[in-house]
């Protein structure tokens, strides 16, 4: 058993090795769970959290270890969660986005930890928003979340960020996805990467164009901007950073980021409710309560709807 206090404190001293062990804890659902998060809560709430995603081959990882540089360069601490496909073998991480960053690996102000999906489907692992606690209450100022590229499902990152960045890139078909995927609704800051390729001014007019088709914005709503980039050089990186930081203060002024993050605790504890609930239901396969359900289903005593009901009610007893 780890000492979970000790754990915490070092944390907060930003020893990445004890903030590795919580993130541990996290994703393998540990008994210590629960002391893990009822030590961070009084810590947290201090971080940005920028989500990042967009189809695989945009540059996700490159823009996002330039923002990375970029917000070094003023002198706040970032945390990284890249998360990518999982192994088929040891559904670990696929891919490994360290390996991209490599060159903030020996900055002790960056914190970068790939997290594998485990079949989570909308781009994001399961334990991720328990992840961005541990980096919120380990010191990150700002934490970046990549997400794993998964195209038309990939809009969970909506719901675990402040702020959503959608990357696209010239002669991927980006801006016809873009539509298909819902992503357009997501957005609050569009970046459209690789911009040295031919095509990038096109895509960012048919973006431009089907944003404006988007549903009637009120005087003072938020648009997002579009952003050109070419990350891997850092050209617009810093014009990425000011679109940022002009959404923070615009959602901190109308009340939309403490809202935003009041809706996803919200999402947060449904979600463990239903896993808890899952859980218990899990236990009763076999058992003689839902036996006797499905036979009374199977007779036409009963509709599939009223059992449930039934079984609901038996557990909340319970």
């Amino acid at each position: 058993m780890q000492d979970v206090s000790s754990l915490v404190a070092q944390a907060r001293e930003g020893r990445p090795r004890a903030v590795a062990r919580l993130i541990s804890l996290v994703e393998g659902a540990s008994a210590q769970l629960r002391e893990v998060m009822a030590a961070l809560a009084p810590l947290t709430g201090g971080a940005y959290v920028v989500g990042l995603t967009g189809s695989p081959g945009v540059g996700k990882s490159t823009s996002t270890s330039a923002l990375v540089t970029a917000y070094r360069k003023q002198g706040r601490r970032v945390g990284v969660l890249a998360v990518d496909p999982s192994s088929p073998f040891s559904g670990g991480a696929l891919l490994g986005d360290r390996v991209r960053m490599s060159e903030h690996a020996s900055d002790p102000g960056v914190y970068i930890r790939s997290m594998a999906t485990r079949g989570h489907l909308g781009g994001l692992a399961w334990a991720a928003p328990q992840a961005i606690r541990v980096l919120d209450a380990a010191g990150c100022e700002v934490i970046l979340v990549e997400t794993v590229g998964v195209g038309q499902s990939e809009v969970d990152i909506a719901s675990q960020a402040d702020t959503s960045v959608v990357l696209l890139a010239p002669g991927m078909g980006d801006g016809i996805q873009a539509a298909k995927a819902g992503i357009l609704e997501i957005g609050d800051v569009y970046v459209v990467n690789k911009a040295d390729r031919d095509g990038a001014d096109a895509t960012a007019r048919e973006l431009n164009h089907m944003l404006g088709l988007g549903e009637a914005r009120a005087p003072g709503d938020w648009r997002p901007p579009i952003v050109k980039t070419v990350a891997s050089r850092g050209e617009g990186v810093d014009e990425v950073v000011e679109a940022l930081e002009k959404h923070r203060a615009w959602m901190e002024e109308r009340g939309v980021l403490a809202e935003r993050r009041r809706v996803r605790a919200a999402r947060e504890v449904e979600a463990i409710a239903v896993t808890a609930l899952r859980e218990r239901i899990g236990d009763l396969r076999g058992d003689r309560r839902l036996g006797a359900l499905a036979e009374r289903i199977v007779a036409g005593e009963l509709d599939p709807y009223r059992a449930a009901d039934e079984l609901v009610a038996g557990l909340t007893k319970s």
